[in-house]
């Protein structure tokens, strides 16, 4: 029996059946060449609002080619992590390093880091194998304090009342006893935290080394100077990779944004059931969950990485017998780092009685001018070049060959809170509509990608369809405006009702909305869910994503930088 469970797969790649979505895909996307087909044959008969439909119609019928291509062969993976644990024990599991990443005290309140890192450490995984790094890209004192009182309880197990913790009536007297415990003691920390952030000058630490400190020019704390280039997430995960090589040595990382917290206690097994599952090594390099929220809806193209960091790996394994001059220029002048990454390519971590020995070396790598001159977001670690953080990365390890999953497990790997506020949420989208498609317009464009390296023909249309994101708002502004510019010249775009044509355009808007109703329907949504989500994606797109796109244009023109803006948290 025991050979038997250590011979079944700890992971399984499930087709999903979709043949009645492939099915209207089609029929819209005919009906899409129809009207286009209708549009070339009276191209000469009509004027300007004619020729501008056809543009736009042409836009859309390609953005829905992305669509049905992205969407086409859908997949789901089931996980074992039982399996893995039969046939690994605890001892032999690889180590993890987790990342979080804050910048701004205000925007990102420390309540809500604290919250992350709790969720981090509790973990279902040997608490030996976890080591957890916070970079505050804003040098602040009430970040630091918040984590220093940091307790063991998530916020989200005191959310509801005490029945919410039962799991039966026969709950024992005792657990509800500590329960309560808990829940105070949390609630303490939270009152401690808030009014420290009230009350900025009092703070019950030793915070002396913030005494004359300023967040945007500091020594190596963190990483940020004003005379240095700033990448903003990319760079501070850079860092924190570097720091934890000399320090714990993971061979696997996770990385999750300060106001995701983890509401799977087994996510990174499932995860390891995919990594350590795969038949070779570049089936599977790196996991990536998606993002959901707790406190509204939104879709997020990203999500969380448990990421191997291969691309440092495949550039020195060739040369670990020799560290040579080149290799130290390329990954930095810190001797103490090659041997780290040398040490990880066999599997090795470091030990704990390493950390008190590797503090200076730390500071060294963390220093602002320590990647001048080296690969570090050229070649090796997270890119630079995007304000929409470190997406040139997943593109990058696509591009070498590299495959990745997007489990979808349940419950749901992290849970996060939404940017509050229309403003905000409008900030957030513009951002990443700028960094996206300056991605699209550098050398990592994913034709690019897919001419010249190893980057497949579905991933690059899947990466077209994301970072076109800035261009869709030329089009849908046009078509917005074609109504009211017709009234005024009394001229017309759509086909007059005695025209068969005029028909396919009203089969194409039914057929479209109903069928992406039916797709909140089935993701278990409301149909007000989808009436909102329909309004605001119209919003979206004709202001924040424009004016991505011309942030992206005034770069291009050399007329100004594009700037990252933090988005506020509650």
């Amino acid at each position: 029996m025991a050979n038997a469970t250590t011979s079944l797969p700890l992971f399984e790649k499930i087709p999903r059946k979709n043949t009645i979505q492939r099915g209207f895909d089609i029929i819209i996307f005919f009906l899409l060449l129809l009207l286009l087909v209708y549009r070339l044959y009276f191209l000469n008969h009509y004027g300007f609002t004619w020729i501008l439909a056809f543009l736009c119609e042409s836009w859309f019928t390609f953005n829905w080619v992305l669509v049905i291509s992205t969407k086409w062969t859908l997949v789901d993976y089931n996980t074992y992590p039982d399996r893995l644990l039969q046939r690994i024990p605890e001892v032999e599991l690889p180590s993890v390093d987790m990342f979080v990443t804050t910048t701004d005290p205000v925007l990102e309140p420390p309540i809500i880091t604290v919250i992350t890192v709790l969720s981090l450490l509790a973990f279902d995984y040997p608490s030996h194998k976890l080591a957890c790094y916070v970079s505050d890209d804003g040098c602040s004192p009430l970040t630091y304090y918040s984590l220093v009182e940091v307790s063991k309880a998530p916020f989200r197990y005191f959310s509801g009342d005490d029945s919410t913790t039962s799991s039966g009536s026969d709950t024992s007297s005792n657990f509800q006893q500590e329960w309560k415990r808990m829940k105070d003691e949390y609630e303490q920390l939270s009152v401690k935290i808030e009014n420290a952030i009230q009350n900025q000058n009092i703070v019950p630490c030793d915070l002396t080394i913030f005494s004359k400190m300023d967040s945007k020019n500091h020594p190596t704390i963190l990483n940020k100077r004003p005379n240095h280039s700033h990448h903003y997430k990319a760079v501070a995960m850079n860092v924190l990779t570097r720091v934890s090589g000399l320090m714990t040595n993971a061979s696997y990382m996770l990385n999750v944004d300060c106001d995701m917290y983890a509401n799977n206690p087994k996510i990174v097994l499932h995860s390891m059931c995919l990594l350590l599952g795969s038949n070779s090594e570049k089936e599977i390099v790196f996991v990536q969950f998606s993002q959901a929220f707790y406190e509204g809806l939104k879709d997020d193209p990203y999500g969380n990485q448990l990421v191997v960091m291969r691309e440092l790996d495949i550039f020195i394994e060739d040369n670990i017998a020799s560290v040579n001059e080149e290799i130290l220029k390329r990954v930095g002048s810190s001797k103490e780092l090659m041997k780290s990454v040398a040490h990880a390519l066999k599997g090795k971590t470091n030990s704990p009685d390493h950390l008190s020995n590797s503090i200076d070396t730390a500071y060294q790598v963390a220093g602002c001018g320590y990647e001048h001159g080296t690969s570090w977001g050229r070649q090796l670690g997270w890119l630079y070049g995007s304000t929409a953080e470190d997406i040139l990365t997943g593109p990058r390890i696509h591009s070498k060959g590299w495959k990745s999953a997007f489990p979808r497990p349940n419950p749901q790997a992290f849970l996060g809170c939404a940017p509050s506020g229309g403003p905000a949420v409008m900030t957030q989208q513009k951002r990443w509509a700028t960094g996206l498609l300056e991605v699209l317009l550098s050398k990592d464009c994913p034709i690019l990608a897919t001419l010249f390296a190893k980057l497949h023909w579905r991933q690059c249309l899947t990466y077209l369809w994301i970072f076109t994101w800035g261009l869709r708002s030329i089009p849908e502004l046009c078509y917005a405006f074609l109504p009211t510019y017709c009234i005024i010249t009394n001229s017309h775009f759509l086909p007059k009702a005695q025209e068969q044509a005029f028909y396919t355009a009203i089969v194409i808007f039914v057929i479209y909305h109903l069928y992406t109703l039916s797709e909140f329907l089935r993701a278990g949504l409301s149909v007000r869910a989808w009436w909102n989500n329909q309004r605001m994606a119209r919003i979206t797109t004709m202001t924040a994503w424009l004016f991505g796109f011309l942030s992206v244009i005034l770069k291009l023109l050399r007329i100004s930088e594009t700037v990252f803006e933090v988005t506020k948290k509650d």
